[in-house]
């Protein structure tokens, strides 16, 4: 292995205070950060960076973390281009659409679907993601869910068994035979290829007793909860995420004082998925009062065809600080190590050492610009696992 060096960071993100000003960023202004392999093993002032095999001089650019997306639906085929059409002329969003896609994904090649999500992840490696979750749960069926994920985890750590999207289409008169398909024969099917378990705990998709069967099917089965909560209405999503120690509820669009307690005070992440309120012209989280009751947030694209279809983790994170009531450095934050934390990961998120080398480099003096600029391609150069991939 070879030793790099990044000289000449303007100002440099870490998310560990105890490295840089004492905040959530850990800024450190004229930095400084060496790699080795695959790790970062050294971040500081850059006059007093050790001498390596080889250097980068970043020019007086902002570096942060790669971007953390912990939510998205990539493994789908098929376009509902008309869909978003008449939405925009005034029909209300309802999660009816994924059947559309479901029945595209069904009847596409596995070479089409693996081929859709490596496009996806380039397009989002392109714009500084450098980790990103993906789900299953446009099949719906043992054999298209079961063959999801395989896809998936040809490209991502991070997979997500979500055969709780909807009710399937071929159950539609028989919910409680679909939940025992999930939590069964699919189940077993889909479990060896996954890391986490996800429901669409909504009215519509399935209540607090379908999702509970789910979510404890599947940490039976060593698959870890997390939960499609509160994006529609209030319900009971978010209760149960916390109470099954999910590593994140996903949407939280509408809490009650006690979800925000209830948030506040465990260990589960409260995930928003801005490009979801901006593509259906739904009513905003409110991340500032999600903040303000001590919760841990992340952002995230929820990138899929029907109600957030884009992979711009820059685009939510100006969405955020528009809409949302946070901060351009909460937003960052959150898009980095907020996402890290959902994952239940401490390797990424963070500019520290011993951390994988997971890194963006802005072309911009600061990264308040990815608010302040929003819509710019500001990744100037990103490095994955220490090689320079874009």
């Amino acid at each position: 292995m070879t030793t790099t060096a990044i000289t000449d960071i303007a100002c440099l993100v870490t998310n560990d205070p105890s490295l840089g000003n004492g905040t959530p960023l850990g800024l450190i202004r004229d930095a400084a950060v060496v790699i080795d392999g695959d790790r970062i093993v050294w971040t500081g002032e850059s006059s007093k960076a050790p001498a390596t095999d080889n250097a980068f001089d970043a020019g007086g650019r902002a570096m942060i973390p790669g971007f953390v997306d912990s939510h998205s639906h990539l493994v789908f085929a098929g376009d509902r281009t008309q869909e978003f059409n008449a939405r925009m002329t005034g029909r209300p969003y309802s999660a009816g659409g994924i059947r559309t896609t479901v029945a595209a994904t069904r009847a596409a090649s596995d070479d089409a679907l693996s081929a859709n999500v490596a496009r996806y992840l380039a397009e989002a490696l392109r714009q500084g993601t450098t980790t990103c979750e993906t789900k299953s749960g446009y099949g719906l069926t043992v054999e298209d869910e079961a063959r999801s994920l395989r896809i998936a985890a040809r490209h991502t750590d991070e997979v997500t068994y979500l055969g709780a999207h909807i009710v399937s289409p071929d159950y539609a008169d028989d919910p409680a035979g679909y939940v025992d398909l999930v939590t069964g024969p699919m189940l077993d099917a889909c479990a060896p290829h996954a890391r986490w378990i996800d429901v669409f705990c909504e009215k519509g998709a399935f209540d607090g007793d379908q999702a509970r069967a789910v979510l404890t099917a599947g940490l039976a089965k060593g698959l870890h909860p997390r939960v499609h909560a509160n994006q529609l209405g209030h319900g009971p999503g978010v209760q149960l995420a916390v109470e099954l120690d999910a590593a994140s509820a996903d949407h939280c669009t509408h809490l009650t004082d006690a979800d925000l307690d209830a948030l506040g005070q465990g260990d589960t992440v409260a995930t928003l998925l801005p490009g979801a309120e901006f593509s259906t012209r739904a009513l905003w989280p409110d991340a500032r009062r999600l903040l303000d009751a001590g919760a841990t947030v992340a952002l995230s694209t929820d990138c899929n065809p029907g109600s957030s279809f884009t992979s711009s983790m820059p685009f939510c994170i100006a969405l955020a600080v528009r809409d949302m009531g946070m901060t351009p450095d909460e937003a960052v934050w959150s898009a980095t190590a907020g996402g890290a934390a959902a994952l239940r990961r401490t390797d990424i998120g963070r500019i520290a050492p011993g951390a994988r080398a997971d890194l963006l480099l802005l072309d911009a003096p600061s990264h308040v610009h990815l608010a302040y600029r929003p819509g710019v391609p500001l990744a100037y150069a990103v490095w994955q696992r220490g090689e320079r991939v874009a």
